[in-house]
């Protein structure tokens, strides 16, 4: 970083873009993400595909300018099937008021589409997930289940109603999240996808030298997801995330196992987790209410390392939304 003094973000911290300073108010925000299909519909494929990958600009605070495709197609997949894979990551990009200006394919035996996506951010205003301080509210803007919904899908378990519901939460941008944040004093952020909750909260507990104490009951999930988590429909990122975390992470003991691994959940265009200074939580959650903005107060930054999960419910104010999804009982 010495060498490069404009790189703010680069490979010395876990964040989720590289950040390249052009002047005093305005920094490139630049990420690529891609995966292999989650979803049997290819439009929704392209949404989810494209929605994940803008998430990491979001997750810096910045605003996407343009993307470019990457994508790896069999060659005897129907040209048609393509051209939808591609419309769909075409809508996310125009919803999200940015371009594709280009791309790359070549032949693979598997799908696998994403987006390289570059955007501005103000580097006064730029969240990474270094900026966590105990006493920080933290706040999530999806809710979890996504790995469990989607390979119940793969396995065909699932039920139509609850991979609808996964697919509508994967496709949404984490636009209006991103601009809430850093508007009510955020400076620490992550999105939560492949490391799940707990492996991308441990991340910013400890590139911010912070423990976390979060609460069970107020973390929200897709309506399935505990049904197929009792079924072990895990994805295998999830016990990875698991046995490479789990030493980080305190539970109550009478925290049942299959809610233990759904925090582990390794998700797909999950939401943001960002952490806001008490005074500042009340005109976010009113604005955010006002807005119909989904979030979710989760749980606290606290001195010490590490994450603590609480079975008993934290005094946090009321989630915005009126969504319909599940919480984990008390006890």
């Amino acid at each position: 970083m010495a060498d490069y003094p404009d790189l703010l973000v680069g490979l010395q911290s876990p964040d989720d873009a590289a950040v390249w300073r052009l002047d005093e108010a305005r920094a490139l925000v630049v990420t690529t993400d891609f995966f292999t299909p989650v979803v049997d519909d290819p439009f929704d494929y392209g949404q989810v595909a494209a929605a994940n990958a803008l998430s990491d600009v979001y997750a810096m605070g910045g605003v996407p300018l343009l993307a470019l495709n990457v994508a790896a197609m069999p060659p005897e997949l129907p040209v048609e099937v393509v051209a939808e894979i591609i419309r769909g990551g075409a809508v996310k990009v125009r919803e999200a008021g940015a371009v594709i200006a280009g791309g790359h394919t070549i032949q693979d035996k598997e799908p696998k589409y994403g987006l390289v996506v570059v955007g501005m951010v103000d580097p006064a205003r730029m969240m990474t997930k270094e900026g966590l301080q105990a006493g920080h509210v933290l706040v999530l803007s999806k809710p979890l289940g996504m790995g469990v919904t989607t390979t119940a899908l793969k396995r065909g378990l699932a039920v139509q109603e609850d991979v609808d519901q996964a697919v509508d939460w994967m496709t949404r941008l984490n636009a209006a999240a991103a601009q809430l944040a850093p508007k009510f004093g955020s400076r620490a952020c992550t999105d939560v996808t492949g490391f799940g909750l707990l492996g991308h909260g441990a991340e910013m507990a400890q590139a911010s030298s912070v423990g976390m104490e979060l609460s069970l009951p107020a973390i929200p999930f897709l309506e399935g997801a505990p049904r197929y988590a009792r079924q072990g429909t895990f994805p295998g990122g999830s016990a990875d995330n698991r046995l490479f975390f789990g030493s980080a992470v305190e539970f109550d003991p009478a925290i049942d196992e299959f809610a233990r691994m759904l925090l582990f959940d390794a998700q797909t265009s999950g939401g943001l987790l960002f952490a806001v200074e008490p005074a500042g939580l009340e005109p976010l959650m009113e604005e955010a209410a006002g807005s119909g903005v989904s979030l979710w107060p989760i749980g606290r930054a606290v001195e010490g390392e590490g994450i603590r999960v609480r079975g008993a419910a934290l005094d946090l104010p009321a989630a915005t939304t009126k969504e319909r999804v599940w919480f984990h009982p008390a006890f």
